[in-house]
C-alpha cells in the first residue's frame, strides 16, 4: 500500500458517524492512535514520511522497532517502543547505541526474556544506560515457546520474581495477545 493509500485507510476507520453524517474532525475520531509495527517497520522507506503524514493529521503515533536501525529522522513526536535484543535471540549484537540520545521520557525500551542470562544482560543494561531515568518505561517480556518446539519459553513467574527480589524500576511485559489466542495465530 502507497502512503496516501494507508492514510485513506486510517482515515476511514476513524470517521464516526453521528445522526446520519460524517464526523472528520480530530476530535470526533474514533481512532487517534496508530502504531507502525510488524517486522521492522523503519526496513520500509515510506514509514517516516507515513509517521510525519499521520502527525500532521493528528493522529498519535507510535512505532515499535528492533533498534538495529538509526532513529535520528523519526519526527521527535513519535513515541518510539525499541526493543534492545538480548543474548540469546543471537541478535544482542544489533541494537544501535547512538538510538539511546534520540529517546526521551515518552519512550519505551523493551527487552524479551529467554533466561536467567538475558535477565541478567537486561537488568545490567538497564542499571549502566541509566533507562529509567531516561525513557517513560522500560519493559521486561518473558518470551513465550516456539509453537513449534524450537525454542521453551521463559516462566513469566521467574521474570516477575527476579526484578521484585532486585527491585527493578521495570514493568513485566506480558503478550496477552498470546494468551487469548494461540501464539503461533498471526494478526491478531
Amino acid at each position: 500500500m502507497s502512503v496516501e493509500e494507508i492514510l485513506a485507510r486510517v482515515e476511514d476507520l476513524s470517521i464516526v458517524v453521528k445522526d446520519g453524517q460524517f464526523a472528520k474532525t480530530t476530535s470526533a475520531r474514533t481512532i487517534s492512535l496508530v502504531e507502525l509495527t510488524g517486522g521492522e517497520p523503519l526496513l520500509q522507506p515510506e514509514a517516516i514520511p507515513l509517521a510525519q503524514r499521520l502527525l500532521d493529521g493528528g493522529y498519535t503515533v507510535l512505532i515499535e522497532t528492533s533498534g538495529e536501525r538509526s532513529l535520528a529522522e523519526l519526527p521527535c513526536e513519535v513515541i518510539k517502543i525499541v526493543d534492545v535484543k538480548c543474548p540469546d535471540s543471537g541478535e544482542a549484537d544489533t541494537f544501535q547505541m547512538k538510538n539511546l540520545d534520540v529517546m526521551n521520557r515518552k519512550d519505551e525500551i523493551k527487552f524479551v526474556i529467554s533466561s536467567r542470562r538475558d535477565y541478567e544482560f537486561a537488568r545490567d543494561f538497564t542499571h549502566r544506560q541509566g533507562l529509567a531515568q531516561r525513557v517513560h518505561q522500560v519493559v521486561f517480556s518473558p518470551v513465550h515457546a516456539d509453537p513449534e518446539g524450537t525454542w521453551p519459553g521463559m516462566s513469566s513467574r521467574d521474570l516477575a520474581e527476579w526484578i521484585l527480589d532486585d527491585g527493578l524500576p521495570v514493568r513485566l511485559g506480558l503478550q496477552l495477545h498470546k494468551f487469548i489466542w494461540h501464539p503461533a495465530t498471526r494478526g491478531v
